[in-house]
């Protein structure tokens, strides 16, 4: 079963790494006057992290104001 897992993440790792090499164009992007250019595989990465901590935040909210919720009926 470990020989499984590592498998599985040689091969993650190893599409993850395509994905980076075949996505070299640059995207700018603009908030307000602000731009910024960046690597098309960098940024899809950082959307990525952020959608995980958004969520992972806004789960947590949800989770802390159901309890409160509870404790108060």
């Amino acid at each position: 079963m470990r020989n499984l897992y590592i498998g599985l993440i040689v091969v993650f790792t190893a599409l993850v790494l395509l994905f980076m090499i075949q996505n070299l164009q640059t995207a700018t992007i603009s908030l307000f006057s602000t731009s910024i250019t960046l690597p098309l595989s960098v940024l899809v990465f950082a959307i990525y992290v952020l959608g995980m901590l958004t969520g992972g935040f806004l789960f947590s909210l949800l989770r802390k104001g159901i309890g409160r919720a509870r404790q108060s009926s």
